[in-house]
Formats: C-alpha cells, sequence, structure tokens
C-alpha cells in the first residue's frame, strides 16, 4: 500500500463497491501435494485495489461498512517450520484444501466448522513510503481482526488524497492469534459501502459494530500493542465523552475486554473492545 499507486476504480462518498479478492496466496496453491517450492512468495497476501474515494482527505477518517461476503467453494491451510507460534517444531510443510460445504468449512471427516467469513488485509494509503500487503499498521493493512467481518464498519485514516483504499485475504473462519500463519485462506467478494467522515479526530483504526466499539493497534511486541490499543481507548473515551482520565480508565477496566488479533505477521496487533450498551448510557451515536 503507497501514496502513488494509480486507483483501479474512483468512486463518490457514500457509493457501494464490489470487490474481488484471490486466497492470500493469489490462488497458487491447488494441490494438498503441491511443492512449497514452485511458490511466487512476492506474491503473497495481494490487495485488490486501491479505490479512490472522491472527497476523501487528508485528516478526514474512511468508514468502510462491510455489507456482505461471498466465499469461493473451498480454501486452503498450510503451515510448516518457521511458520507460525509451532513453526520451530515442525520439520515439513503441510497443506490442507478446506472444501465449504452446506454452509460449514470442512476441516476434516470428524471436524465442520461453521463459517466465520472476515477480512484479514483491509487499509488506506500511508502519507508517505510502501508497507508490504503483509504488514499491519496505523493505516490498517493485515490486521487479521475476526470482528473485520460483515456488518462492521472499519473506519480507517485518510492520509492521502482519495484514501486510496485496498483490502483482501478473506478467511472462511479463522481462531484470534492466526497461530498457524493462517485461517481457513479462500477467494470471495466483498461489498462496502464507503462514507467519508470528517472532523473525527479518532485514533484509528477502529471498529464500530452492533455490540462494541473498538480501538486496534500493531507493533513489535503482542504486549506494547495491547498497551497502545488501550490507551487509544482510554484517550478516545476521554475525549468523546468529556471524562477525565482516571474515570475513562475505570470505565474501560470494568467493562473493556482486551484481545489478541494476530501474533504471526512482522507486527503482531491487539484491539481493546467496549460494549455499546456502556456507551451508549454516555450518549453515543455513529451516523453509519
Amino acid at each position: 500500500m503507497a501514496p502513488d499507486n494509480p486507483p483501479a476504480l474512483r468512486v463518490a462518498n457514500g457509493e457501494t463497491v464490489e470487490i474481488a479478492t484471490c486466497d492470500c496466496f493469489e490462488n497458487q496453491i491447488t494441490d494438498e501435494h503441491q511443492d512449497f517450492g514452485t511458490l511466487d512468495w512476492e506474491r503473497i497476501n495481494p490487495a485488490t485495489g486501491p479505490i479512490y474515494v472522491e472527497g476523501a482527505e487528508p485528516g478526514d477518517l474512511l468508514v468502510v461498512h462491510i455489507q456482505d461476503i461471498r466465499l469461493a467453494e473451498r480454501g486452503v491451510m498450510t503451515t510448516g517450520p518457521d511458520l507460525g507460534v509451532f513453526g520451530d517444531e515442525l520439520y515439513s510443510n503441510v497443506i490442507r484444501m478446506i472444501p465449504i460445504l452446506d454452509g460449514k468449512a470442512v476441516f476434516s471427516d470428524r471436524v465442520q466448522l461453521p463459517l466465520r467469513p472476515m477480512i484479514g488485509v483491509i487499509g488506506t494509503a500511508p502519507a508517505e513510503g510502501r508497507v508490504a500487503c503483509g504488514t499491519p499498521g496505523d493505516h490498517g493493512g493485515n490486521m487479521d481482526c475476526t470482528r473485520i467481518t460483515t456488518g462492521a464498519r472499519l473506519i480507517l485514516p485518510v492520509n492521502v488524497p482519495g484514501a486510496l483504499l485496498a483490502l483482501g485475504d478473506l478467511h472462511a473462519a479463522m481462531g484470534d492469534g492466526e497461530v498457524a500463519v493462517c485461517g481457513v485462506e479462500i477467494a470471495g467478494t466483498v461489498q462496502v459501502k464507503l462514507h467519508v467522515l470528517k472532523e473525527r479526530p479518532w485514533p484509528v483504526p477502529m471498529i464500530v459494530d452492533d455490540e462494541a466499539v473498538m480501538t486496534i493497534a500493531s507493533a513489535e511486541l503482542l504486549d506494547d500493542a495491547s498497551t497502545l490499543a488501550t490507551k487509544r481507548m482510554v484517550y478516545w473515551l476521554a475525549q468523546e465523552f468529556s471524562l477525565d482520565l482516571a474515570e475513562a480508565a475505570l470505565l474501560l477496566s470494568a467493562t473493556g475486554q482486551l484481545r489478541v488479533c494476530q501474533v504471526v505477521d512482522p507486527l503482531k496487533t491487539a484491539r481493546m473492545e467496549v460494549p455499546r450498551s456502556a456507551l451508549e448510557c454516555l450518549g453515543f451515536t455513529f451516523p453509519y
């Protein structure tokens, strides 16, 4: 993701867009017996885009309302040496093809998993430089957050004119942490509605859904990502609802849920969730 990528599409503020994606391997894996050496690792974690949103200017926020995620008929999982949390104890690569049948991901003859479609990579262009799609950060990117799913409003920064949104790396299901270095990786199509939000100095990336408001942070160490996500929420609570920092911290300590998004990317990602029911007592509303 970069400020000089030419837009693949230009859309009006408030427009709905359908975005087709490859899986995180750019659909290179077609067989469980495939040689890992045949993969082009320069093609990992592709993101479709970028999309230029008219009226989005630096300092604004981009609200990405995820309206639908439609999945392909088959996903893939893989792990092996130096991959994921357990990669130091694995000595060969393993590929598993995961059929999607009757609303379930068929993990094995014994286990069928409920589908939990989500977007792994989604972000806007940074103000300068280039960020690999496999890396998360304040621009979004490879956050691998299970709450970035149908119905959620993901709020991202606008660092360059048009925002330059791109997304990919869909999962049919994934656990918090993505500990083996993958979820059920899958191609698909995402429908989003895009809104520009002005004059909201919020600590993005953030998520608003029907249940909670979330702050997201990424850092080299999970401890640092957790601390940053927590502090961002405290400052947001204080700013939005005229609380002093101690009161905001106490409210968060009473109601917040600190969660791991992923621990396998170049930066680790954490999120802090606060129930909307608590925030609505303070008068919270969201325009989109």
